[in-house]
């Protein structure tokens, strides 16, 4: 049975939603007064869905969503708007509410919008079940850029959803991770030369376009392996390039280098990640970011 709360300091408010949501025989409802009651009763009852208003004393709505986002971030949020609370709801909505009924249509919508972010929320904590079990994942993907930022955003967000990672340490997490699928994209697979992107960054993107379309450039593939514990997350980054002498690269902290793209990835996925370690043919790098959380 889904649990929804309610927050409003209006009794009558609080009786027209309360008396909506528990006509469904699949909910049970509770109820607040303000923010402050809020946040005893989710500590308590840990319900799916909060719907709550905008103005109250103590903590308002606004406060209560950044509330919610940030310790109970699978909790979606329903706002009750009133007229004239526009402004605040379209900040509350950018903060992390997940939808708003009018309080002139709540006999109409809130029903409706309570159920469909019942079941989405359902396939978010299933999908948090599922992830528990998770270990390893394994990716072997052509050269496309959309294709490997859309892995990177998905590591990004299970490493999160995992709790291993803050969300600062997720954002430097994705950035070294992105760093590494482009080295192996531009200069494993695709054999283009940082050199050329000083020279003229055009001709640079210009040429890794002609040769994903080339043998034996275009046959070659990026192979990704992460792996998840409660401790770290571990990701494989390898190409079918050539691979690299790492002694060859300039050091990028050096006076003149910073501003430079030549070995600027490994720079970024150095000062990103606790290990990161290149195999012997310098096609594959291993990175190790332990937990923050």
């Amino acid at each position: 049975m889904a649990r929804i709360l309610i927050v409003d300091d209006s009794n009558l408010d609080l009786r027209v939603a309360g008396g909506l949501l528990e006509k469904q025989p699949e909910w049970s409802v509770c109820y607040a007064r303000d923010g402050v009651e809020a946040i005893e009763a989710i500590e308590a009852e840990l319900p799916n869905l909060v719907v709550t208003d905008m103005q109250m004393p103590n903590m308002n709505g606004l406060e209560l969503v950044e509330r919610i986002r940030e310790d109970y971030p699978l909790i979606p949020v329903i706002l009750m708007t009133a007229a004239g609370s526009e402004s605040i709801a379209v900040e509350a909505l950018q903060k992390g509410a997940a939808s708003y009924v009018p309080k002139r249509e709540l006999a109409a919508d809130l029903v409706d919008t309570a159920a469909r972010l019942l079941a989405a929320s359902s396939e978010r904590r299933t999908r948090r079940r599922l992830l528990n079990y998770l270990t390893e994942v394994n990716y072997a993907l052509r050269n496309d850029l959309e294709l490997l930022s859309a892995l990177t955003a998905e590591l990004r967000e299970t490493a999160q959803d995992l709790r291993l990672l803050d969300q600062n340490h997720c954002l430097r997490f994705a950035t070294a991770v992105d760093e590494a699928l482009s080295n192996a994209y531009f200069h494993g697979n695709l054999e283009v030369s940082s050199t050329v992107r000083e020279q003229d960054a055009d001709s640079y993107h210009n040429l890794a376009t002609e040769r994903k379309e080339q043998p034996p450039y275009s046959d070659r593939l990026i192979h990704v392996k992460a792996a998840f514990s409660r401790d770290a997350v571990t990701v494989h980054v390898r190409d079918e390039g050539p691979g690299f002498d790492l002694a060859t690269l300039p050091d990028p902290t050096s006076p003149g280098y910073l501003e430079r793209p030549c070995g600027r990835g490994i720079l970024l996925m150095r000062s990103f990640m606790d290990d990161v370690q290149f195999n012997e043919k310098g096609n594959e790098v291993t990175m190790v970011k332990r937990a923050s959380m």
